[in-house]
């Protein structure tokens, strides 16, 4: 009997951890697929040729910028695959999971986090952002170890441009 509450209880604490969504997952393609639908005309959305012609249109800009470019690289080769699923009107951030299936790296595209000199507590980030940041400021955290290694650097350097 305690052995299945048990068990039971593990059950529901794992499905609220697989459940839990990054708010940040997709956001990229998420904000193509904002882009792209801008550019088309009213009542054209839910036209399957209407959302290819948009995103190979849109892909082919020149003034797009590196995230957005590196999204459409990945999301051309599916593009029928993009236009259909956008043409039943499924919300975008369910699109790019359904997307991601095929391709992962379409999902983990991340804009760089924005940083306010001074007023940042890089405490609160994860290492993975730290080293983001760092990474944008073209500095190299040699010896760096520990987060509180990541966090000193960051306030080190954080006089430097992104």
């Amino acid at each position: 009997m305690k052995v299945a509450q048990l068990l039971l209880g593990l059950g529901l604490v794992a499905a609220a951890f697989a459940g839990k969504i990054d708010d940040k997952e997709c956001e990229v393609c998420m904000s193509v697929l904002d882009e792209v639908e801008k550019t088309i005309e009213q009542g054209g959305a839910r036209k399957k040729t209407k959302q290819l012609s948009a995103l190979e249109a849109y892909c082919a800009q020149n003034e797009i910028g590196q995230k957005q470019k590196k999204i459409c690289y990945w999301l051309m080769p599916m593009k029928r695959d993009v236009a259909q699923t956008a043409a039943t009107g499924m919300p975008k951030k369910k699109v790019c999971q359904r997307l991601s299936k095929n391709n992962p790296e379409v999902c983990e595209v991340k804009f760089p986090i924005k940083v306010d000199k001074g007023n940042t507590d890089y405490s609160k980030l994860r290492v993975k952002q730290l080293k983001s940041i760092l990474n944008d400021r073209g500095v190299d955290c040699k010896g760096c170890v520990e987060k509180s290694d990541y966090v000193k650097r960051c306030k080190d350097t954080e006089h430097m441009e992104l």
